[in-house]
């Protein structure tokens, strides 16, 4: 049976940029994960990591886009040192 992942979609604007040069770009793409993200939100929000909700979404979408490419990707030699420290890192946040 096909494993079914939960599809999304990001759109990243430039608003400001510390140059003061002019913030023109844009981008949007769609992407798959395995995870309900927006459940995954609100249990790091619940978990008071951080002082802040916009530093929980932050942590949140960065590490659960991160972790997608690293699952699709196991085998690719550029994460064979990584995946170790991953896998404990998710541990300890889950027990958290």
């Amino acid at each position: 049976m096909e494993k079914r992942n939960n599809r999304y979609q990001i759109d990243l604007k430039e608003l400001s940029l510390k140059d003061s040069s002019e913030a023109s770009k844009n981008i949007s793409f769609e992407f798959e994960n395995h995870d309900d993200l927006f459940k995954i939100f609100d249990l790091i929000k619940t978990k008071n990591l951080f002082e802040d909700e916009k530093t929980s979404l932050e942590f949140s979408l960065g590490l659960k886009l991160f972790t997608e490419v690293l699952i699709t990707n196991k085998n690719h030699t550029l994460f064979e040192d990584l995946r170790p420290a991953i896998q404990e890192f998710m541990k300890k946040l889950k027990s958290t």
